[in-house]
């Protein structure tokens, strides 16, 4: 068994999963959170939550047992944290004393133009990710503190940072440039870096895999819709174009985040509302997207409130799908064509109506959605498009956990 322990951490959180990668199966996964609370003064604990999905039966097969174990206790700090990760494995399984993983698969968000494939992590490869964290101060530094903390949890084991940005490393540089003074970019490192990048590595390769298709063939559009959005052009398995940019901010309408938006807006409210930098981040961030529009950050509520006639709903909806059919135009035109559009991620994969409205103005390119298909739900990845189509049309679940387990033990092998 090849077992590999993908960590994604945060600030003040992490999760984890055990992934056997030659069943690709999860064996366990958690989520330490509430890292560093002032739990003495506060009263507020550290949680820990630890699944086991799969477990030894008598005759050593695996067994499904999907129990879930969850404790309180403090947690001040991310070596604290991977202590108990330990302590939870050893007491409910898989014991990792008794089957240690290969590897361990770091996610780390910012890689800037610097890290471009899965990286073996050493004591410059963290001084480069804390470096970049200029670019995502939300989020290298507290990968950063996961690192380190893993690190000396598993001071014999490999490392691997597989990098959100990496697969956009390939966005030709009229895509990545910003139309800004050159030498002002440049020493700022301003440009296009592309996010979600391990989603729509993942999905682009299953979709051609599904289809028994060569990646290198096809001219791929890949709708990564959940909280957080994007949408990427990909051509013979190469992104060539895709919606966020230097930040995750930029790009399609989300559940907190505004996407696209006239800078001058931002010089306006400064001026007007007397907004600080700090307040026109936070308003971009976490009070705009269908949050904003409509006062409910979750499609299936704004879903249910245009059901209901609310017209704030209807308008968020309304601009939410506005804003996907224009990049879906633009990248059929970027790519000069498209073979295959996949739709993933929790809103990408649940929502039947967002993925209709999202293509119903693209009969003129052939693309045709089947109702009935589209509706249905089902494991695994299914074909929406009506089988005259001239473009096919998937849903394809995303697993980001299993494409870094895969990334980290490529690397891990040498």
């Amino acid at each position: 068994m090849s077992a590999v322990l993908v960590v994604n951490s945060g600030s003040s959180s992490f999760k984890y999963q055990l992934i056997d990668v030659d069943s690709r199966m999860p064996l366990a996964s958690g989520l330490v959170e509430r890292i560093g609370d002032p739990s003495t003064s506060s009263g507020t604990m550290g949680v820990a939550k630890h699944k086991v999905h799969f477990a030894a039966s008598g005759d050593g097969s695996p067994t499904v047992t999907d129990a879930t174990y969850v404790q309180e206790l403090p947690i001040p700090d991310h070596a604290v944290g991977f202590a108990v990760m330990l302590d939870a494995f050893e007491t409910h399984g898989p014991s990792l004393s008794e089957a240690p993983p290969v590897a361990v698969g770091h996610r780390v968000v910012h890689g800037g133009a610097r890290f471009f494939e899965p990286t073996l992590i050493t004591p410059l490869v963290e001084i480069n990710i804390d470096e970049l964290s200029v670019l995502a101060p939300l989020h290298n530094p507290g990968a950063l503190q996961g690192i380190r903390a893993a690190r000396a949890a598993f001071p014999e084991l490999p490392h691997v940072a597989v990098f959100d940005t990496a697969f956009h490393q390939t966005l030709p540089p009229a895509a990545y440039t910003y139309a800004i003074d050159r030498e002002l970019a440049e020493q700022h490192r301003i440009r296009r870096y592309g996010f979600h990048g391990t989603s729509h590595k993942f999905v682009s390769e299953a979709a051609a895999g599904f289809l028994g298709r060569p990646l290198e063939e096809l001219k791929q559009i890949v709708f990564h819709l959940g909280n957080g959005a994007s949408v990427t052009a990909i051509d013979g398995g190469r992104s060539v174009e895709t919606s966020m940019g230097m930040t995750p901010l930029e790009g399609l309408v989300m559940g907190t985040r505004s996407g696209d938006i006239d800078p001058a807006v931002l010089f306006h409210l400064a001026r007007r509302a007397s907004l600080s930098i700090d307040d026109l981040d936070a308003l971009l961030n976490k009070r705009s997207g269908i949050l904003g529009l409509s006062g409910v950050g979750d499609m299936r509520d704004v879903e249910a409130g245009v059901d209901a006639g609310d017209p704030d709903a209807t308008l968020a909806f309304e601009v939410y799908l506005h804003r996907l059919r224009a990049y879906a135009g633009s990248y059929l035109a970027q790519l000069g064509g498209v073979d295959v559009i996949s739709f993933t991620a929790g809103v990408g994969e649940n929502s039947a109506r967002v993925r209709a409205g999202a293509l119903d103005t693209l009969g003129f390119a052939g693309i045709e959605i089947d109702a009935a298909r589209n509706e249905a739900r089902g494991p695994g990845i299914r074909v929406i498009s009506t089988d005259s189509s001239a473009v096919t049309v998937l849903v394809v679940p995303t697993n980001e956990e299993l494409e870094i387990a895969l990334q980290t033990l490529t690397v891990a092998a040498g």
